[in-house]
């Protein structure tokens, strides 16, 4: 028993072993698999995969269609978010303000209705009938404002100190957010970016109330076929799953990455 808790145990002063990571690794899965097959035995449903496997193209469709809006909206969302983070600490009056009317709007209202209102509203005065081309700038949008002022907070949390010294040695504008502010803000904004991508992806699923068919839409419809509720959302909570664990792990590979002493 002395053995196993040493083996498990990180050393203060030293990375956890291979051999102790897959240890405690599969004895957290083995934890959560038996919670959850305890939980299944106990529940009296009769399954229906027989039904639901005969739509499996239908799944395969909705998570592709969302995989595409979630990965043009999280490039455009980061555009967006750089440019009003920066228009925050502008030195024009009308350009902050700009940014800050945006983003306390975005923040301040909920995105079922900025959908609707964008679909419906906005993008029917200009002319946009495409309700994915809307779905993705919807989502870019809100996501934008959460992303601005995270990416802001990065900057500000930068020493004075530094910007000063970036300064007195004559370098640029350009040349200190370059050299000096974005080697440690990306350090540090790294988790909180990429718990807003895998909120996006997730969030994606309320374009359905603008008949996006996209994977939750897809879900809902084989539930209506099927009427195998379990048999068709399991699948939805598997699919979601394979595209934000990549975020998570991406953004970990990166900390590792930029990880500088201090």
């Amino acid at each position: 028993m002395g053995g196993l808790t040493t083996l498990w145990r990180m050393p203060d002063d030293d990375a956890p072993s291979l051999i102790s990571r897959l240890m405690a690794f599969a004895l957290v899965f083995l934890l959560f698999s038996a919670i959850f097959s305890f939980a299944f035995s106990q529940l009296q449903y009769d399954w229906n995969w027989r039904a639901v496997w005969q739509y499996r193209q239908k799944f395969l469709q909705g998570w592709m269609t969302t995989l595409l809006i979630s990965v043009a909206a999280l490039g455009l969302s980061l555009l967006i978010s750089i440019f009003f983070a920066l228009a925050r600490r502008s030195r024009l009056l009308p350009l902050r303000y700009l940014a800050m009317l945006y983003i306390e709007g975005v923040r301040g209202t909920p995105l079922l209705v900025q959908i609707l209102v964008f679909f419906y509203v906005v993008a029917d005065a200009f002319g946009i009938n495409n309700r994915y081309v809307v779905g993705i700038l919807t989502l870019a949008f809100f996501a934008g404002a959460y992303l601005s002022e995270i990416i802001r907070a990065g900057i500000e949390s930068i020493g004075e100190s530094q910007l000063e010294s970036a300064r007195a040695i004559g370098l640029t504008t350009f040349q200190t957010y370059r050299f000096v502010i974005l080697p440690q803000v990306v350090r540090r904004i790294l988790p909180p970016l990429a718990g807003q991508f895998a909120s996006l992806v997730k969030d994606s699923s309320l374009l359905s109330i603008i008949a996006v068919s996209e994977f939750t839409l897809n879900a809902q419809e084989v539930n209506a076929y099927t009427f195998s509720t379990l048999e068709s959302y399991l699948p939805l909570a598997v699919g979601y799953l394979l595209l934000t664990l990549p975020i998570s792990l991406f953004s970990r590979h990166l900390e590792q990455k930029f990880r500088y002493a201090t």
